[in-house]
């Protein structure tokens, strides 16, 4: 999948090809993605030229990346909804109050999308929590609905807390990236799988849209997915059996519900709902933006997110987090190939989770009679190269492959234990075998840097003692020499000295000799 290009809010091209992402675990790259709102260049001398200038909302905008937001909704909308209609029928609540619910619900994640996509130049995919609503089926009927709601509204505030403090990001930056990469793949898998299952009864979408999408990606990869989506629409309308559903429009307003506090709904809903939002959605969330190259700010968006579930929770909402699965729609390659431009998905994702809030009661009947077959061919297409990429990246370092395969095998089963889904889980084992298999590598690799340190030391005694000995031997070398010329002086002073005194000897004993013989001449 594709990454931040060099440089947050770089002005590059369509046609710019994408480069290999890498995980918050590590210290990002210069030129990742920054998140939290803008960002200054410092000033000064010597700081360089300054940074671009931010472009505008139309500049930035692209009909792939608005499609990317209207796939992303219709995805949410779909199988996800259906579980919420199914906790408020377990709730016993009445049509007013489940289409209160849903506006809630949709209002709540396209203000948080179109915000913090539009603050923080980054895909911000948002929605509300299936697995919490999943928790919700089993236990919403213990409860009555006020109670629900004042469950609902303490849930958003441990959220927000949970972001406010930043722990739940520094947890999340110590996975590797591998393990990251790995659960993406896992959670995409399913749709992967429900894309080719549908040519057990509907052969005609899938086919259409799978060569639709092959023969747009040659020449145009950034509208491949629209295109696909166009061929399985048309090959559905015209496919025998198909009838126009009757759907009522009509605009949905929201009902205010008291909030009632009770320590058994806080205990047995609000805790269990905040446990598993920021475990089964929050977490992959943020794996999917870190995944895909952005550097996330959790404290922003945890925060924001369980904010919006505070206020949403009188009219309703059961909670609003990131999004995981419809989040790489939005966030991939096929939305936009410059990442700094993927927002306008997050914006587009906004205003048409608004528009189904608005027309909420109308949205619930349209989406019961979709057909199956194409909300699975519309999600599997749109997210195949996500899959790919994600699956690449989990397997590239050798080291963590067998960590990464856990993770994703994990994942994929779709295991559900104490509540919380397979994403968590996969990525809690993942890390446990990534610590179990490289605890023994980090130990031999230290040892080995004890060694190489031990080695290190004796050569450089080895060294130290082969430098005093050649100081010492020459030290004695040059007393050597030194005593040498010494004694050779000596011997040279002792022979003139020995040479002067025979030359005086000798004269001594010829002027002798010559006074003899002078008084003997005499005589």
């Amino acid at each position: 999948m594709a990454t931040a290009e060099q440089g947050a809010g770089r002005d590059t091209t369509d046609e710019a090809p994408g480069t290999t992402a890498s995980h918050p675990a590590a210290e990002p790259a210069a030129g990742a993605h920054h998140g939290g709102g803008p960002v200054e260049e410092p000033g000064g001398a010597g700081s360089g030229p300054p940074a671009p200038p931010r472009r505008g909302l139309l500049a930035d905008a692209s009909l792939s990346a608005v499609l990317a937001g209207l796939i992303t909704v219709v995805v949410s909308c779909s199988g996800p909804l259906l579980v919420v209609l199914a906790a408020a029928a377990a709730g016993r609540l009445t049509d007013a109050q489940t289409a209160s619910w849903v506006w809630a619900a949709c209002v709540g994640s396209g203000v948080t999308c179109a915000v913090l996509s539009w603050w923080t130049r980054m895909p911000v995919i948002t929605a509300f929590s299936t697995p919490g609503a999943a928790v919700l089926v089993g236990s919403l009927g213990d409860y009555t609905y006020p109670e629900a709601v004042g469950a609902f509204l303490v849930s958003g505030v441990l959220m927000a807390l949970t972001g406010l403090t930043g722990v739940f990001g520094q947890i999340m930056r110590r996975v590797p990236p591998g393990i990251v990469a790995a659960m993406l793949a896992g959670v995409l898998f399913s749709f992967g799988v429900d894309l080719f299952a549908a040519l057990d009864g509907a052969p005609l979408p899938v086919l259409a849209a799978l060569a639709t999408y092959l023969a747009v990606k040659q020449r145009s990869p950034r509208y491949a997915v629209a295109w696909a989506l166009v061929a399985a629409v048309l090959a559905t309308a015209v496919a025998p059996g198909l009838h126009a559903p009757s759907v009522a429009v009509g605009l949905t307003l929201p009902v205010f519900t008291a909030p009632e506090f009770t320590v058994s709904a806080v205990v047995g809903l609000a805790v269990p709902l905040a446990v598993v939002t920021m475990a089964s959605q929050n977490a992959p969330g943020l794996g999917v933006l870190a995944a895909c190259g952005y550097r996330p700010n959790d404290r922003l968006l945890i925060t924001a997110t369980g904010l919006a579930s505070t206020a949403l929770a009188p009219l309703g909402g059961h909670a609003v987090n990131l999004a995981a699965i419809t989040a790489a729609i939005s966030t991939g390659e096929e939305s936009h190939r410059d990442p700094d431009r993927r927002y306008v998905a997050g914006l587009a994702c906004g205003v048409f989770y608004l528009l189904a809030g608005v027309g909420g009661a109308a949205l619930v009947g349209l989406f019961a009679v979709l057909p199956p077959h194409l909300i699975a061919v519309i999600a599997g297409v749109a997210l195949l190269a996500t899959f790919s990429s994600s699956l690449a990246q989990a397997v590239a370092d050798e080291r963590g492959r067998d960590a990464a395969v856990v993770t994703f095998l994990t994942t994929a089963s779709g295991v559900t234990l104490g509540g919380i889904g397979s994403a968590c889980w996969g990525l809690v084992l993942g890390l446990v075998t990534h610590l179990a298999l490289n605890a023994r590598r980090d130990r031999n690799a230290r040892d080995g840097r004890d060694d190489q340190s031990d080695r290190g030391d004796r050569d450089i005694r080895g060294d130290r003692d082969d430098r005093d000995d050649r100081d010492t031997r020459d030290d004695q070398s040059d007393r050597d020499d030194r005593d040498t010329r010494g004694d050779q002086r000596d011997r040279d002073d002792r022979d003139i000295r020995g040479d002067r005194d025979d030359r005086d000897d000798l004269n001594t004993r010829g002027d002798r000799d010559r006074t003899r013989q002078g008084r003997e001449k005499t005589v």
